[in-house]
């Protein structure tokens, strides 16, 4: 006998996680929500230790894609795309920035369609996650944030002074500290400053940990169903219009389950997973579904398309003094484990600014450079990068001892003009789709980076205190390739050339299912009764920072408005 529910959400991850905690807070809702990974391990507490959650089949998807016009450099031309297979999803796998975006991004959704998503009515969303605790080391915009929510967001302690120099230098070039969470972002020239983190006492604050982790996992009404891969909707085609019923899944054991919602069923399972589900339910451009082997019942032919993500291109330094090395991380686990303190306590992504280039995109700022305090070992560059470092870097064991002391500065242009696709290669839903990211294939993208490239060697040059960074790191072949010289300031042809071999993806896929092409501003979708989406694939333009915050609020503004609809008594609603 199929067990029924009031809601199925499908995905436990950033959004997912807010969803089914939220619509279980009505006693009387009987919630399922069904996650192909499990509870996360105990490591992913850690901040530190992120990059250890990647290329492990138990917490990542360990999707590759095709990187279009970029890649030339990483391995076999395919780039690593780790998503978070595990309750918390991609929350408990990133590098934990807690970053909204620009409020002209939302604003820019809204005079584009997506009524009800302008700053000033996402603002509240933002706010009720948000458990932010104060630090003397930034400027907040107190106005704007959140004290009270179930998501930790908080500052590294103790600051490294390298961070607090990388505020500094982000000065001297015009870019002034601020909250890059604020409602104003720092207006024209920009705004830098310490990341803002989703960790809670030096410890990773993941959608797991905040909304699901204790009490909430232990209701009554909310069933949690792990190591469950959703297979495909269920859809009854006898009324005048598809309806969704339910969802069938794949246990562990291979067995194949079914559960069925007598109100909706809630895709949440990411810019890659939502889209793949859809045309695994044979929804999706008839022509692709169909020759992938799957029957059409709904052409709709947006699916997987308008794919936007975040690149950055990593300018790395020898930083004696300044960087931290490998043996120092190493050293301060054991302060970790007995209070949350110490080196350990952030992904040692720690700070950044957003500026505008003034090559278009004037509603928002269209670049972010961040920095990061560490350099990867050679197996780390080799395994999470698909990058071999003899090539990148022209003296490893400089850059990639155990006691190296380097930084890198991320260049990151993050308004792209590129889309790319996902598209459904076979009916078995354990094949995984095809990603194809597209990069560069507008070239106002690489001329957007090359900009942003240039800036964060502006910034390196006014680095202040008593040490000073090495010379930039230029890959070997490259160098030779357009007669650089070391110590002098790099071409733009050269800059553009290692953009081309060895930008990498900054893990932000979204806009593969969004509002006005697959669903509606409410994000139910179009053609489907009863089934939504609420992920970083509805959004309509990819927001000018990194993602995870704003699909976290797009997970509160979706459990409120199907509440809404469907009279379901939340806690509290916040919306107008």
């Amino acid at each position: 006998m199929t067990q029924e529910f009031d809601f199925i959400v499908v995905g436990g991850g950033s959004a997912g996680a807010v969803i089914a905690a939220r619509l279980s807070e009505d006693p009387t809702c009987h919630v399922a929500l069904v996650e192909a990974g499990d509870r996360p391990p105990e490591h992913e507490l850690m901040p530190v230790a992120c990059a250890s959650l990647q290329n492990d089949p138990a917490t990542d998807w360990m999707y590759t894609a095709d990187p279009g016009r970029a890649g030339l450099g990483l391995r076999d031309r395919r780039m690593q795309v780790p998503r978070g297979k595990m309750l918390g999803g991609s929350s408990g796998i990133n590098y934990m920035a807690y970053v909204r975006g620009h409020p002209g991004d939302f604003d820019a959704w809204s005079e584009g369609g997506a009524l009800g998503w302008s700053f000033d009515e996402v603002l509240p969303y933002f706010q009720k996650s948000e458990g932010l605790v104060p630090s003397d080391e930034i400027t907040l915009d107190h106005d704007a944030h959140g004290k009270e929510g179930p998501l930790g967001v908080s500052v590294r302690s103790p600051v490294l002074q390298a961070s607090l120099d990388f505020v500094t230098a982000a000065g001297a070039i015009g870019i002034p500290p601020g909250d890059y969470n604020g409602r104003y972002r720092g207006g024209p020239t920009g705004v830098a400053s310490l990341f803002q983190t989703t960790t809670r006492d030096g410890k990773r604050c993941s959608t797991y940990r905040a909304f699901l982790e204790g009490k909430t996992e232990e209701r009554p009404n909310l069933t949690i169903i792990t190591q469950a891969q959703v297979t495909r909707v269920i859809l009854d085609e006898t009324a005048d219009e598809l309806c969704a019923t339910g969802v069938e899944f794949r246990c562990r054991d291979g067995n194949c389950e079914t559960i069925s919602a007598s109100r909706e069923v809630i895709l949440c399972a990411g810019a890659i997973g939502s889209p793949h589900i859809l045309m695994l339910s044979g929804i999706g451009s008839r022509q692709e579904i169909e020759t992938a082997g799957v029957t059409c019942v709904l052409d709709l032919p947006d699916v997987g398309k308008h794919l936007k993500d975040h690149l950055y291109c990593a300018l790395t330094f020898p930083a004696p003094g300044i960087g931290i090395s490998r043996a120092d991380i190493e050293d301060s686990l054991e302060g970790w484990n007995r209070d949350g303190m110490g080196l350990a306590s952030s992904s040692l992504y720690d700070a950044t600014v957003f500026f505008s280039t003034e090559l278009g995109d004037q509603h928002s700022h269209d670049a972010q450079i961040g920095l990061s305090v560490a350099i990867e070992s050679e197996d780390e560059t080799r395994s999470l990068f698909r990058i071999d470092p003899q090539d990148f870097y022209s003296d490893v064991t400089q850059m990639t001892s155990d006691k190296s002391e380097g930084i890198s500065l991320l260049a990151n242009p993050v308004l792209p003009h590129s889309q790319g696709e996902i598209i459904l290669v076979s009916g078995d839903p354990e094949v995984p789709p095809e990603i194809n990211m597209n990069y560069f294939a507008d070239p106002h993208d690489l001329k957007v980076m090359v900009a942003v490239m240039r800036r964060s060697l502006e910034l390196a040059e006014r680095w202040p205190g008593p040490h000073r960074l090495g010379l930039v790191n230029i890959p070997p072949k490259l160098a030779a390739k357009h007669d650089h010289i070391p110590g002098q300031s790099p071409s733009d042809a050269l800059l553009e050339d290692i953009a081309l071999h060895y930008s990498l993806t900054i893990y932000h896929l979204s806009c593969t299912c969004r509002i006005g092409d697959v669903v509606d501003r409410a994000l139910r979708v179009n053609g489907v009764s009863k089934l939504s989406i609420a992920d970083a694939s509805v959004m309509p333009e990819i927001v000018s920072g990194n993602t995870n915050a704003a699909a976290i609020m797009i997970g509160e503004k979706a459990a409120e408005m199907i509440a809404r609809r469907c009279n379901v008594q939340l806690s509290e609603f916040v919306g107008r």
